[in-house]
């Protein structure tokens, strides 16, 4: 069965994501990405004219597909925190968020590429917007009680980010019930909430 251009695109795409993963970006070659679909090289390259434009365009690729699943899981019709807390749930790196050493490596790569700083940054801004936005719809609910979700965003977000460096590259450092107890303590800090009633509602 001949495969459209887009559905060969996104077929490129998925096998350069598990590359990179598996080799980092700086080992990864074209005939790589190649060999785990059994196509030529000329292929990769009609598609993606150089190994630059493909890393990114798979970044890119990467982060769009994350942030859909975060807007599937905040766009439910269901109260700001259970939104919130699947949210954070979905993305620690004890979740079932997927990649993480793909990001890890795509942000040592962007200190050097502006093209995929690009795409990381993107990636950060949208991430961090949108659980600015469902903390904001808590505290106007009457749920939360937090006078910076902006601020909020950002604190559990590094904190996610940093247990997920942790958790990824070096493993066992943080025992994975222990870094879920300290998500979970974050998040009820940052929303004025008790342990126990992040834990009921």
């Amino acid at each position: 069965m001949r495969l459209s251009v887009a559905e060969r695109r996104e077929e490129l795409l998925r096998a350069a994501i598990g590359q990179i993963e598996a080799r980092g970006v700086a080992a990864v070659r074209i005939a790589d990405v190649a060999a785990a679909l059994g196509v030529s090289n000329a292929l990769v390259l009609y598609h993606f004219s150089t190994k630059e434009k493909l890393v990114a365009a798979a970044f890119t690729y990467a982060a769009e597909d994350d942030l859909a699943h975060l807007r599937k899981l905040l766009g439910r019709r269901t109260t700001a925190l259970r939104r919130l807390r699947a949210a954070v749930r979905w993305y620690a790196p004890t979740g079932q968020a997927k990649g993480w050493r793909l990001w890890i490596e795509g942000w040592a790569v962007a200190l050097r590429e502006p093209a995929l700083r690009e795409v990381t940054r993107d990636l950060d801004r949208q991430w961090k917007a949108a659980i600015t936005e469902v903390v904001a719809e808590g505290v106007a609910a009457g749920e939360f009680s937090c006078a910076d979700p902006a601020g909020a965003a950002l604190r559990l977000t590094a904190l996610l980010d940093g247990l997920a460096v942790q958790l990824t590259s070096y493993p066992g450092s943080v025992p994975r019930a222990r870094a879920q107890e300290w998500v979970d303590d974050a998040l009820a800090r940052e929303l004025g909430l008790d342990r126990e009633a992040l834990a009921e509602r």
